[in-house]
C-alpha cells in the first residue's frame, strides 16, 4: 500500500507525537506542517522531516497531501475539520472531537458531505487490558454488568510548561475531563453502550489554576448499568478502570498494563497477562488504511458525537445542580 501523506496542525508536544507515530505505523508520514509562529514550524519541520507550510491554505491546497492531522485547541476543531473536509482532506482530529452536540454535528455533516474520513483520536480503547474487558463482558464471564469505575488524572496543571490554552476553562471545562476523562468516557461507551443520564460535580478547591481541580461523573447507562468516572489535572498520576458484574470484576491499572479478575464464587483477585500496543501508532495506522481503502473507523464520528454529548451533559449537570438527560442533547 502506497504511504499516505498528511499534514499537522497544531504542532506542540501531542501534534509531534502523532507526527512520529504516523511514521512508526510504516502507513503514513506528515510531509508538511503550520503553526502561525514561523520559527515554530521550522523548528518542528526540521526536528521531524517535513516541510514548514506557510500556511493551513498550504497545505489544504496541496494535492499530494491525503489527510490533516488536527491537534490544535478543542474550540478550534471545528473550524480545522470544516476547512479541511472543504478542500477534499480526510482529518483526524485530536479528542475531543468537539466540546458541544452542535458543533460535533456539523463536524460530521461537513466530512459526510465532502465524502471524506473523520476520525477521533480515542485511543484508549486500543489498550489491550481493556480489549479483554470487553471480551469478558461480552462473554458473559462477569455476568450481568451492573457498575462501572474509572479515575484518570495527572499533575499536569503543575507543570510550568503547560500551554496556554490548558489552563483556561473555556477550553477545558470540568477540569481533566477534556484531557484525561474524556478517554473513559468513550472506554466505557465501547463497553456498554452510549450513556443515557449524567450527573456531574466539579470544582475549584485550592485555586492553583482558573480550572476546577475536582470532578465526579455518575452516568446511566441505556443499557442498565451505572458508571463513576472521576478526575483531576492536579493530583499524582492515576489510571484505574473497572468492571463489577454479578458473576466477577475485572479492572485494570497502570495505563491498562496489569489486569486483574475476581470471581464471585472464589473472590481471590488474579492477574491475567496482557500485552501492551502503542495505541497512538495503532490508531494511526487505522486512520492510513481507511482513506485508502475508504472503510470506516472505529472510532469515527458516530464515537466522537457520543463523548461531545456527555461532555456537554457534564458541563449542564455542574451549572444547573441537576441530571441531564442525554436524548435532550442528541
Amino acid at each position: 500500500m502506497d504511504t499516505v501523506r498528511l499534514g499537522v496542525v497544531g504542532i506542540g508536544w501531542w501534534g509531534g507525537v502523532l507526527t512520529e507515530s504516523a511514521r512508526e505505523s510504516g502507513l503514513a508520514e506528515v510531509v508538511a506542517c503550520f503553526a502561525r509562529s514561523v520559527d515554530t514550524r521550522e523548528a518542528f519541520a526540521k526536528e521531524h522531516g517535513c516541510r514548514a507550510a506557510s500556511s493551513l491554505e498550504d497545505i489544504l491546497d496541496d494535492p499530494e497531501i491525503d489527510g490533516l492531522l488536527v491537534a490544535t485547541p478543542h474550540s478550534t476543531h471545528l473550524e480545522m475539520v470544516e476547512r479541511a473536509a472543504a478542500a477534499g482532506k480526510h482529518v483526524f482530529v485530536e479528542k475531543p472531537l468537539t466540546l458541544t452536540v452542535a458543533e460535533a454535528k456539523r463536524s460530521i455533516a461537513a466530512t459526510e458531505a465532502a465524502g471524506v474520513i473523520l476520525q477521533v483520536g480515542h485511543n484508549r480503547r486500543r489498550q489491550p487490558a481493556n480489549r479483554l474487558l470487553k471480551e469478558l463482558i461480552g462473554s458473559g464471564e462477569l455476568g450481568t454488568v451492573l457498575q462501572l469505575e474509572g479515575n484518570q488524572s495527572g499533575p499536569g496543571g503543575h507543570k510550568p510548561a503547560l500551554p496556554g490554552w490548558r489552563r483556561t476553562a473555556e477550553e477545558c471545562p470540568a477540569g481533566g475531563m477534556t484531557g484525561l476523562g474524556v478517554h473513559i468516557v468513550d472506554t466505557f461507551n465501547y463497553f456498554v453502550g452510549p450513556a443515557k443520564r449524567v450527573t456531574a460535580f466539579s470544582k475549584r478547591i485550592h485555586g492553583f489554576l482558573p480550572l476546577d481541580e475536582a470532578t465526579t461523573v455518575i452516568l446511566e447507562y441505556e443499557s442498565g448499568p451505572l458508571g463513576y468516572i472521576g478526575t483531576s489535572y492536579f493530583v499524582p498520576a492515576v489510571n484505574v478502570l473497572s468492571v463489577y458484574g454479578s458473576d466477577g470484576n475485572a479492572w485494570n491499572e497502570e495505563d491498562g498494563t496489569r489486569l486483574f479478575t475476581q470471581e464471585r464464587k472464589d473472590p481471590a483477585r488474579i492477574e491475567r497477562e496482557v500485552d501492551t500496543v502503542n495505541t497512538i501508532v495503532d490508531e494511526l495506522a487505522e486512520f492510513a488504511r481507511c482513506i485508502r481503502d475508504g472503510t470506516t473507523p472505529e472510532t469515527g464520528a458516530a464515537q466522537g458525537l457520543e463523548v461531545a454529548a456527555v461532555l456537554e451533559a457534564i458541563d449542564r449537570s455542574v451549572a444547573s445542580g441537576c441530571a441531564v438527560e442525554l436524548a435532550d442533547l442528541r
